[in-house]
């Protein structure tokens, strides 16, 4: 005060001056300090209050400390957090997010510019978002991918509310995340799924053995019987030319029924993609029946079809899901291996299961399975087989998941157990999907040589 009044500097007049003050108990705490002059004649007159803003300063302190952890929490997760005013175009992007698309938060935010870091397939993706979204204004999520400068790709999931601001203007208020380890460990798995899948179908190739020569064996031995009809007929004096083409016809009859075989089991054991067809599961499952026939046969087992001659057809892949109808009916049958003071009976029904699905179930009467191993049958390695590898089930289950569709297990009144697959009539896409491995020349060649 006293400099004040000497030389009119205002270091404190009219000022608000934040300071500790001491209590009579010589405690500390924080104080708003605000002098002004009072313009009046005479004496300078002043006014002057204190102010105690420990609540103030808590609550700042707090706010700081919940703006730090939202900002590590963010980085942790690698999340960030975005506003977008559509009618102004003003984007306003949090630490994290500046740190996913590597850009100097420095430089000012534009579409433009996040259309820069965006991959050159997923543009499109970006604007039909943005068309859509700038004239609805409703809440919205995507994915779409980012090109780095290093030529890296990353993986962001995007979710954004839809809201107004002050100004009544339509705004958005959402997270961006970056997926990129989640996306490569979900495409990892699903190597790892399929080449368990391929695992499971090579080691079936072995028990499919006798069924696969039965099959082969006679329209061979038919070709090599008509053979020598056709030859008989022709020496004959006069040719029988008639009876001779006939019997060529069968020749090349019984010659593409062996094709086929082998078509089908190159198609079950080989390399191929995962692709959508309408498939009759009728057929499907007769089929695979005719490959396992004799093998049923030698293990006395006895089996029914029980088949909805009015089943419509499903979208689906037909090889996977006779790999999966293969599985069931492999592991009813050896559920059965040990019994002997009952019928082997093995039944396989298909029927509508909704107005928008159909199943198929395969019922056994073999040993059945411990109540409390109902939940993990369908686990990676679990098995109730001495010799299982105990991925067949569990191998089908991701089959049946990826057509959109549900498996389960069930005991039976009596004896054994009941399995059931249930998928839709159709599918949200019939896009292609990889669902197979790289082998090595060696190992692909050596299985395709077999078959």
């Amino acid at each position: 005060m006293a400099r004040y009044l000497r030389t009119g500097e205002t270091r404190l007049i009219g000022k608000r001056v934040e300071m500790t003050a001491v209590r009579a108990d010589g405690s500390e705490f924080p104080v708003e300090l605000a002098i002004s002059r009072i313009p009046l004649e005479g004496p300078p007159s002043f006014t002057c209050y204190l102010r105690d803003i420990t609540e103030r300063r808590r609550s700042e302190e707090a706010l700081q400390r919940s703006g730090a952890f939202l900002t590590e929490a963010q980085h942790l997760s690698k999340t960030g957090s975005f506003s977008w005013c559509v009618a102004t175009g003003e984007i306003i992007w949090s630490e994290q997010v500046y740190r996913i698309f590597e850009f100097d938060q420095a430089i000012p935010v534009t579409l433009e510019l996040i259309a820069s870091r965006v991959h050159p397939d997923d543009i499109s993706l970006m604007k039909d978002m943005i068309a859509r979204v700038s004239a609805e204004a409703g809440d919205f999520e995507y994915e779409h991918r980012l090109l780095m400068p290093d030529q890296s790709v990353k993986y962001l999931h995007l979710v954004a509310h839809a809201t107004r601001n002050r100004r009544g203007q339509p705004e958005y208020i959402g997270a961006v995340q970056d997926v990129t380890k989640r996306r490569v460990s979900e495409e990892a798995l699903e190597d790892v799924r399929s080449e368990l899948a391929r695992v499971s179908r090579i080691a079936s190739l072995g028990a499919l053995t006798a069924s696969i020569a039965h099959e082969v064996n006679q329209p061979l031995s038919g070709i090599l019987t008509n053979a020598s009809t056709c030859l008989r007929m022709l020496a004959a004096d006069p040719p029988n030319v008639d009876g001779a083409r006939e019997t060529a016809r069968r020749t090349i009859r019984d010659g593409n029924r062996a094709s086929d075989v082998i078509v089908r089991l190159r198609a079950l054991f080989g390399k191929r993609r995962f692709s959508m067809e309408r498939v009759h599961l009728n057929e499907a499952t007769q089929e695979v029946i005719a490959l396992l026939l004799n093998e049923l046969k030698r293990d006395r087992i006895n089996i029914e079809m029980d088949f909805d001659e009015d089943l419509p057809t499903v979208m689906g892949d037909r090889v996977q899901l006779q790999q999966v109808i293969l599985n069931l009916v492999r592991n009813a049958s050896d559920a059965m291996g040990g019994i002997d003071n009952r019928p082997k009976r093995l039944i396989v029904k298909t029927e509508r299961d909704t107005d928008e699905s159909v199943r198929l179930t395969v019922k056994d009467e073999g040993v059945g399975f411990a109540p409390h191993d109902l939940h993990r049958i369908f686990d990676a390695f679990f098995t109730t087989k001495e010799a299982g590898m105990g991925i067949g089930l569990w191998v089908s289950r991701s089959i049946i998941e990826n057509h959109h569709g549900r498996l389960w297990a069930q005991p039976n009144d009596t004896h054994g157990a009941s399995v059931s697959f249930s998928i839709p009539l159709g599918l949200a896409s019939a896009e292609n999907h990889d669902l197979s491995v790289n082998w090595g020349p060696a190992t692909r060649d050596q299985v395709m040589r077999s078959l």
